[in-house]
């Protein structure tokens, strides 16, 4: 049951509105009072629209109501808040059902921003005999999408004005505006080079603005690997604000200016038996892709790709290579030399010469650049190149003609000749008595190639205790040591494939002194003849020596005889008996040694001839 007091209020509650508030009402609801300000409101599209009412709430307040105003429509009733019942009522607006809240200090809130929602809101409270209004703009802004490049161009041709792409900005409010950049640089247009048209379309439901422009563009060859970019430029609720494309690079197709030639090795020389690959390109784009190429000794040129290849190139290759686009209208040439180099040594191998024989060498040299010569003897580097007018022992040996072509690396030949020095033995004899009187020693000087064996007899009888030096240039020495107690022949006998030599030295008893001869020296028939004279002369003395004493021994008979008698001729006859017996033995062995000299003699003969 209500009070008595409640049930008065509620009577002033339901009581009409004077004539005079419903007139103010409407003529608020028409239009705003005179002076009125103005309050903005920036918004995000499809955020919540925060309206606070910028009018101070009075105390004798009865409500609060919430309108919005479109030029040259009526005011629209959206919100009412009763200061006394404290109830919220909202009008039946379609486009604002279910997205508003009024609070209780009267800010209106408005959900899910749309374009449409760009109005003029008023906040009126209401009192028994007056009307507060405030207006708030509100605005809505919407970022575009990311500016794209669409429908772009496969390729751009110099010369050719193109249609490049479009630069298409979506969903935005309010309207963007596109620009066009080259490298970073704003495009502006130029007539019959850089054309650009702008369109702009609206989507009714939204109200969101998609732009787009076209660019028609005339490259150069200087756009090769251009980057274009476009931008959008949009107002935000802080502002103006910019966002730029991805960057797109067009292929720019010109056509070929220069073509180029080029020799395609991995040498930095070219030699015989290479193989050359040849390539041809131009400067166009895109690049092409037959060519004519000029080959030396071909009578018309050969139609290829950019690639052509001569393979196991002779020193008749080398000269002057060309190629061409295939209407010959441009051409590049260059000069190949194939390098070479010969090398003919006469004689060369294996060469057997006689010793004294002459043996004329050439090295001859056939390159294509300047050559150097370099001459080895048994690996060891020679002043000068080998010349034989009369062959030694020591000219045997391997000879190598070696040649270099500088310019060229690793193009080097050479050729060997191994010379074989042939001879027949040669024998020198010497002997000497040792040092301590008690031995003899023989050496023979042999000289031959193929190197002699030596054999030694002394009386007929062989000797195997000979000493040999090294074998050098055709030379060695074989020596043995002997001590005879009577006079002997001592032979050496030399035998290659080519002679046998035989030479022969008479040698006295070791109890015989007799000068020595210097080793290799004298010629050994030449010491053999001498060896002889010297025993014919001991020979001769010995004789005359025997003579004298065989005189004296008559001369004393002979005396003892006239004086004494028979006893005196025994007496004479012992005193020859008592001779000294090595005399006797010495006119014996040298009567002897007359019949060997003869022998030897006979012997020396026969080797010298």
């Amino acid at each position: 049951m209500e009070t008595p007091s409640a049930a008065a209020s509620s009577r002033r509650e339901l009581q009409p509105p004077s004539p005079l508030l419903l007139l103010g009402l409407l003529l608020s609801a028409l239009c705003l009072r005179p002076g009125l300000g103005l309050y903005t409101v920036n918004t995000v599209y499809g955020d919540t629209i925060i309206l606070p009412c910028h009018v101070e709430v009075p105390n004798d307040l009865m409500f609060g109501k919430w309108k919005y105003e479109i030029a040259n429509k009526a005011s629209a009733f959206i919100a009412f808040r009763s200061a006394i019942k404290k109830n919220v009522q909202y009008d039946d607006v379609p486009e604002y059902k279910d997205r508003l809240t009024l609070s209780e200090n009267y800010t209106l809130s408005i959900t899910n921003a749309r374009i449409g929602d760009e109005k003029k809101f008023v906040c009126m409270l209401v009192t028994g005999d007056n009307v507060f209004e405030e207006a708030t703009i509100v605005k809505v802004f919407k970022q575009p999408s990311q500016p794209e490049i669409i429908n772009q161009a496969n390729f751009l041709e110099t010369e050719q004005l193109k249609m490049l792409g479009e630069c298409i900005a979506k969903d935005g409010y309010p309207e963007g505006n596109l620009t066009w950049f080259k490298n970073g640089v704003v495009l502006q247009p130029v007539e019959g080079a850089v054309i650009i048209t702008e369109q702009t379309n609206v989507d009714k439901a939204s109200g969101l603005f998609t732009v787009t422009s076209s660019l028609e563009y005339k490259p150069t060859k200087a756009d090769t690997n251009a980057q274009f970019t476009c931008t959008v430029t949009y107002f935000g609720p802080t502002g103006q604000e910019t966002i730029r494309s991805e960057s797109v690079v067009f292929d720019i197709h010109y056509p070929t200016e220069k073509v180029n030639i080029q020799v395609l090795s991995q040498k930095n020389a070219i030699t015989e038996g290479d193989n050359i690959t040849l390539k041809c390109s131009g400067n166009g784009n895109p690049p092409p892709q037959q060519f004519l190429f000029y080959i030396p000794g071909e009578p018309e040129p050969i139609q290829s790709s950019s690639l052509y290849i001569l393979t196991d190139v002779r020193r008749n290759a080398t000269g002057e290579y060309r190629c061409s686009l295939t209407d010959e209208s441009l051409v590049d040439s260059t000069i190949i030399t194939v390098h070479y180099l010969d090398l003919s040594l006469t004689p060369s191998g294996e060469v057997i010469k006689q010793i004294g024989e002459a043996l004329p060498v050439s090295c001859t040299i056939s390159s294509s650049r300047n050559a150097t010569v370099l001459w080895l003897k048994d690996n060891k580097r020679m002043r000068s190149s080998p010349s034989f007018s009369s062959l030694h022992y020591q000219d045997a040996g391997n000879y190598i003609c070696e040649t270099t072509l500088q310019e060229v690396e690793g193009l080097k030949k050479s050729e060997i000749l191994t010379l074989i020095v042939q001879g027949k033995p040669q024998i020198k004899m010497s002997k000497k008595t040792g040092p301590d009187g008690s031995h003899k020693v023989i050496a023979c000087q042999v000289e031959g190639f193929p190197k002699p064996v030596v054999q030694w007899t002394m009386s007929g009888g062989a000797i195997n205790k000979a000493k040999e030096t090294n074998f050098v240039n055709g030379k060695f020495i074989s020596k043995i040591e002997i001590a005879p107690e009577e006079n002997v022949t001592v032979t050496c006998i030399a035998e290659n494939q080519l002679e046998r030599t035989v030479t022969s030295m008479n040698v006295s008893a070791i109890s015989f002194r007799e000068p020595d001869e210097p080793e290799e020296k004298n010629d050994g028939n030449r010491e053999s003849v001498n060896d002889q004279a010297k025993l014919i002369v001991g020979i001769v003395v010995g004789l005359l020596l025997a003579a004298l004493v065989a005189g004296v021994a008559y001369w004393l008979y002979m005396k003892k005889s006239k004086d004494v008698n028979g006893e005196s001729e025994k007496e004479a006859a012992q005193n020859i008996q008592t001779l000294p017996r090595s005399a006797s033995k010495h006119v014996d062995k040298d009567l002897g040694n007359i019949e060997e000299n003869k022998k030897l003699e006979e012997n020396n003969h026969k080797s010298e001839a």
